[in-house]
């Protein structure tokens, strides 16, 4: 039974606000890269429906930001209130990696996403468009700083610990560029760009099945729509493997490093012979068994080690003072990976289909999108679940324990603060979320209004594209060719 008790109420705060928070970050970072691609597309060929798309995801994308920068605020307040011990420990570490991205990445996002949302017609395309690209970049330095903060409490390097048992800085390229993030910045980039793209397949997967009766009745279909189903395809094809493969990299680098959590995600305890890979199972802390296996005999040691008789540590090995909670990562590692190989299949099946000349005529394969566009997102969650519940006890990896970082405060203000913190998320997150489906749920249109209740843009006199562009007031017609199968 979950102990009531003000740390692991804390716990549960800080874990609360983390799963919607992750959320928003990761959707910015793909929209904003998504945004840019668009944009670019407008300028470099003309053709309308590039615009279109550009200006109905823009709108999605500054209501995710606002409310990836809410959740953000109440998280840092966090380290102050409940976790000060930690906060007084490494912040001369964390803090200045935290100030850099408020300086660089924050300041820049915020700084042109007021050109990239209002200054089309004030600024020219082109500018508009670095300043789309701006906010893109600053999203992705965002994540640097965060992934280095993160990293370096999972794999600490180029500190020094002074009597006072404060963690000091002494090699900053060190701290910064530590073991694991190398492998864990890229997965984390690679997984918000697959996120998107099936958050936008699902949308266009969407209204195609809407507009499908209307199709069969002799209506042209949507092109914007057509062209976002078919842009969200192409990325689930290329980037789903390359996630799978950056995973195995991962993993390699985890069991190098924090080989305690490659034992608990495994839920092996024993290290006597080759690894099996468990596939199903229910582990058991109390009693140091997994009950209930599925094994594949050899499999573990291959996916781990690459080689049939590599070894890979079980729980065992480990003080029972400081093994992770294997029950609980267990089942959200297996879960980010199933995910992630639905993934992997649906972008082949949409990629059989294009060859076919099939991808807008297949009502399974939308509705099967349609049903996975949330599942990036439930991937992230599982992912962060993993790799923050696979490292303890410890929040400084091997240095410092959960239990000694907490701040000296009783259990009836951590209870009352978690309260109302679920209160507050579940009235702005439910307002915020059922905004950004409603908006979802309009398809793009032609001349796509830049905000909801707005009128279009006018762009007259702006001339994008090589000589020979689609002009802005051609048929639907030549956009065609965009959308080859």
């Amino acid at each position: 039974m979950f102990p009531l008790d003000a740390f692991h109420l804390a716990r549960a705060q800080f874990a609360f606000t983390l799963i919607f928070h992750i959320v928003f970050p990761a959707f910015s970072i793909g929209l904003a890269s998504y945004l840019a691609v668009l944009e670019g597309m407008w300028l470099r060929t003309g053709q309308q429906v590039y615009l279109d798309l550009f200006r109905y995801w823009v709108k999605i994308f500054s209501i995710g930001f606002a409310m990836g920068v809410v959740s953000g605020l109440v998280m840092s307040y966090q380290f102050g209130t409940n976790w000060g011990a930690f906060s007084d420990r490494a912040g001369p570490v964390i803090g200045p990696l935290m100030g850099y991205e408020v300086l660089t990445a924050f300041f820049l996002e915020a700084g042109f996403l007021g050109v990239m949302l209002f200054g089309m017609q004030k600024v020219g395309p082109r500018l508009h468009f670095a300043a789309t690209c701006l906010v893109a970049v600053g999203t992705l330095i965002s994540a640097f700083w965060i992934l280095s903060v993160n990293s370096w409490m999972q794999t600490p390097r180029g500190y020094t610990i002074a009597p006072d048992g404060r963690f000091l800085p002494a090699d900053w390229l060190a701290i910064i560029f530590n073991p694991s993030f190398f492998v864990r910045l890229p997965h984390m980039v690679l997984a918000s760009y697959l996120s998107v793209a099936f958050v936008v397949g699902a949308v266009g997967a969407f209204h195609i099945l809407r507009e499908r009766p209307l199709v069969r009745a002799g209506k042209p279909p949507n092109p914007a729509v057509r062209t976002m189903f078919s842009m969200a395809m192409w990325m689930a094809t290329i980037v789903a493997p390359a996630q799978i493969l950056m995973g195995d990299i991962h993993g390699l680098n985890t069991l190098k490093y924090q080989p305690a959590k490659i034992a608990a995600m495994e839920g092996d305890w024993d290290s006597s012979g080759p690894a099996p890979e468990i596939l199903f199972g229910i582990p058991d802390m109390k009693n140091e068994v997994t009950r209930y296996k599925i094994e594949i005999p050899y499999a573990g040691s291959l996916i781990l080690t690459h080689t049939l008789d590599g070894r890979v540590p079980g729980l065992k090995n480990f003080p029972r003072a400081d093994r992770p909670d294997s029950t609980i990562v267990f089942f959200s590692f297996r879960g980010m990976i199933a995910i992630g190989f639905l993934m992997a299949g649906i972008g082949l099946w949409s990629l059989f289909l294009r060859w076919r000349r099939a991808l807008y005529e297949n009502p399974w394969l939308q509705r099967a999108v349609v049903a996975m566009g949330p599942a990036g997102f439930a991937a992230v969650i599982l992912g962060w679940i993993t790799t923050e519940v696979g490292r303890q006890p410890y929040t400084v990896y091997g240095l410092m324990r959960t239990a000694d970082s907490m701040s000296p405060i009783g259990t009836v203000g951590v209870a009352t603060s978690l309260l109302a913190f679920i209160v507050v998320y579940a009235i702005v997150f439910t307002a915020g979320i059922t905004y950004l489906l409603r908006l979802m749920g309009r398809p793009p249109v032609r001349g796509e209004p830049d905000h909801p209740a707005g009128q279009p843009i006018r762009t007259a006199g702006i001339t994008p594209g090589p000589a020979g562009a689609v002009p802005e007031g051609a048929s639907h017609d030549l956009h065609r060719p965009v959308l080859a199968e």
